[in-house]
Order: C-alpha cells, then structure tokens, then sequence
C-alpha cells in the first residue's frame, strides 16, 4: 500500500543522518523483514556473521545481503542456492559475469607474465593503451592505469591542476567521484562528505541537470524541459560560476548521471563552450556509464562532445579484476618531470589483459548495438508502466543506463522513499536485484549482454510489485 507523506509519523520523520544518494540503505526495517523471510538461520548465516565480526561496518554494504557462492552471466546465486538477475553489478558485468573467454585469457597471462614492475613496460599494457586510444574520440590518446576509479579521479585532478596553473574544481551537487578524499571533495553525496572534517580547497558545486526535477524552478513534468522558459539554467549557473572565479581548472561531471538523469540537448555543448571560453578542462567521468553502457562505447558520443579527459573503471576489468584508465588529450602530456599517478600495479599485465579482453568482447558480440536496441525496448516499456501505474512519476534512460522514479503523488514528485525500499526487496524475494538511488530511483544497470526475453523477466518482476504496493 502507499506510504503516508515524510513527517506524518514517526517512521517517516526527517532522518538525523544524511539522505541515501548514491545506494539503498542497508539498516532500514525492510531490510530486516526480508531477512526475516528468508529465515535467520541460512546457508550461509555462519559466512554472513563473521563477514559482520571482521569487516568495519559501513552504510551501503555491511551487513551484507547474502553470501555469494557463484556469478555468471547476468545471474548471482548465493550459498543457499537463491539466484538473482543482475540488474545492478556495480556496473562492472557489461560482458556478464564469469565470461569464459576472459577467464581463459586471464589464465594464460598469469602463465605467461604474471607481474611487471612499473618502472618496466609489457605487451599487454601497451595493447590496451592503443586500443583506447584508437577507440576514444578525437585526440583522446594518451593514458595512465590506476586500480580503481578514484585514484584515476585523483590523476585527472592532479593532471587539470598542472596544465591549467589553477587548482579550483566546478562539479554536481549529489554527483559521486569516489571515496578518497579527491573525489570526496568534487563529488555531492553527503553520505560520502558528512562529517568527515575539511575536504580540498577549491572545489565548487553547482546544483546538476535533472529536468523532472529542476533545481532552478523549471520542472517538466515528463522530465523533457522547455529550453524556451528555462533558457538551460543549470548551463547558465556553470557559466556564471567560471565568469565569477575565472582561476578554474576544470569542470568534472558524469557526461549522463547515474541516478539516472539525462542532460537537456544543448548542454555540454553550452558548456564545452564555456570550458573554452574560460580556459578550463572539460573532464568526463564515465567511471560507470562508459563501456557501452549507454548504447555508445563512449557517453559523449550522444552528445557530439569531446572532453579534455575521460574516465574510465567498473566494467573496465570485466567483472573480474580492477583496473581504471585516464585517457587525456594529447596537449596534456606536459608533466614527465612529475608524478601523476605512480601506482604499484600501473602497468600490471594481468589487469591489462583482462581490460584488452573485456574490449575485444564487447567489439566482437556488438554487446553496445545490443545495449542500444535492450535498452529502447526497455524504455519504452517503462514509459507504458508509467501510464498504468500512479506510483511512478518519472521514467527515463540511456541504453541501458535506466531509472523508474516513484512518488506519492505525481502533482508534487513527493519521494516515494519506503514504497521503493519495500519495492526492492519484494523484487529480490523474486530473484531480481537492483539499487535504488536518490532514495527512491529503481535505478536498472543490467549487463550489455541482455536479452529481450530477460528485459521482459525483470520488468514483469518490477511492475508485479509496484502493483503489490499500490495495492
């Protein structure tokens, strides 16, 4: 059944710590009623308790959903034998889990050449590098390795900051950039930034693009604006901050946000324009979003942008290992006296196959067209759910980059807060696992490699309980 509006009693009373931005929270009291279902002495109940002795707990993993026993394809199974699709997987599985040809290549790698140090070069650190170069737009073709996407945040910083002479940052309110202090400090979510004391000097925000939901006072009620009365708002106030500091390095954004929010057309072309304009960097974090997620190898392909830096992580090591990659344009290559990055396992040829791998994978199943046609299809099935069921206020999407937006009452966009929580875990008691963001976003990020018949499947499981809330 529907919730009573924030505030109408205790259970919805305004929280005393920070909002969920970037995942669903794992201490709510559904959490412990789908627990409860699954009966408190498991399979894999040992295995869970002591993950909860020795780990430091933290909110959005601990305590831990399940024990896992088996990934493949687009399914998890855990100890109990419970399987699940994938429509979350941390945005890594692109090729589905456990791919055999990658797990093939990454065997023959460890035989051949398990481990170079950094101050030395091998062949699979090399490949890769060409091939991103080749497959990033424009003169995006020079690169630098890291393990995860925060340290590549950090070298794109480090790398703006040289090149510019300037150290000022302009990025999104609940944007995320990571959880080192770098990306900490540029990114929005107060889940990452509460309470934590001084973050880097410098770094400005802005409220993001999300036309259903216009900071500015321009909601669409469809989520598509009237660029005529709003006059791209969100890009005039990123214009007005880069005239008013004028020492900014760079703009840092995800080109397509991950709740997920598409940008109004004309955006980033409003602010590679601005970018110029000012001498800033215009660099794109498409940590989660690259890789064919959004129907294009890269995000700003849809927007006939090309930004001065790329980011790239997740889905980069195929599921399996992790690697993340900076690709900078040429002109950047100005800092060979100094130390971007550095890392112990920079030029690791094990992670470097593993990337060379998941790209040829992807080229060679056209898992991105299929992304593209999954993902319209889905889409559009949304849009015909939303017709037919008040508890959704918004759909929208990108490939395969999808969110159903859930509110108490579509004339006001109230979050739906609990009715999502509770939605997600009626889902997973029905094998199917998703996040929600922004608290009540159905957030859908499932693998390139997804059938129509699995698409149908996953959405048959949505809607069946969003009916079961209304009801």
């Amino acid at each position: 059944m529907l919730e009573t509006p924030p505030g109408a009693d205790d259970n919805n009373a305004a929280p005393t710590k920070p909002h969920q931005g970037e995942g669903d929270s794992n201490l709510s009291p559904n959490r412990k009623s789908w627990e409860a279902r699954r009966g408190g002495d498991n399979a894999g109940g040992a295995l869970l308790d002591r993950d909860a002795q020795y780990f430091l707990h933290q909110s959005l993993s601990t305590p831990c959903l399940a024990a896992v026993k088996k990934v493949e394809g687009i399914w998890i199974e855990d100890i109990a034998g419970n399987r699940f699709m994938d429509f979350h997987g941390n945005n890594v599985h692109h090729i589905g889990y456990a791919h055999p040809r990658l797990i093939g290549a990454i065997k023959r790698q460890l035989d051949d050449l398990p481990f170079a140090p950094r101050r030395f070069t091998n062949d699979p650190a090399v490949d890769l590098a060409e091939k991103l170069a080749s497959l990033a737009p424009g003169n995006l073709n020079k690169v630098l390795y890291a393990t995860g996407g925060s340290d590549a945040v950090d070298m794109a910083l480090k790398l703006a900051r040289n090149y510019t002479g300037r150290h000022k940052t302009i990025s999104f309110w609940d944007a995320f950039h990571g959880a080192g202090f770098g990306g900490l400090s540029i990114g929005g979510e107060s889940l990452f930034r509460y309470d934590i004391g001084p973050l880097l000097a410098g770094a400005e925000h802005v409220a993001p693009f999300a036309c259903y939901r216009c900071a500015y006072g321009h909601d669409a009620p469809d989520g598509i604006p009237d660029l005529d009365a709003c006059k791209m708002a969100c890009a005039g106030m990123l214009r007005y901050v880069l005239d008013k500091e004028k020492d900014v390095a760079a703009v840092i954004a995800e080109p397509v946000r991950s709740v997920p929010y598409i940008p109004p057309p004309g955006f980033w072309q409003a602010v590679r324009e601005a970018c110029d304009e000012y001498g800033a960097l215009l660099i794109f974090d498409e940590i989660p979003s690259g890789l064919g997620k959004t129907g294009k190898m890269f995000v700003s392909e849809h927007f006939g942008v090309e930004p001065d830096i790329t980011v790239l992580g997740k889905a980069l090591g195929g599921g399996v290992l992790p690697i993340a990659a900076m690709i900078a344009n040429e002109k950047l290559d100005n800092m060979g006296d100094l130390a971007l990055g550095h890392y112990t396992h920079e030029k690791n040829p094990v992670t470097a196959r593993a990337a060379l791998t998941t790209l040829q994978i992807i080229e060679d199943e056209n898992l991105v067209e299929n992304a593209a046609k999954v993902g319209a299809q889905a889409l559009s099935r949304m849009h015909d759910m939303k017709d037919r069921h008040p508890l959704i206020g918004h759909v929208t999407g990108l490939g395969l980059l999808l969110g159903i937006e859930l509110v108490l009452d579509r004339a006001d966009k109230t979050p739906a807060l609990d009715a999502a929580d509770r939605i997600m875990y009626r889902c997973l008691d029905q094998g199917l696992s998703f996040k929600t963001t922004m608290g009540n976003v159905l957030t859908l990020t499932p693998p390139l490699t997804l059938s129509i018949e699995e698409l149908d499947r996953g959405l048959d499981i949505i809607e069946d309980a969003i009916t079961a809330e209304e009801n």
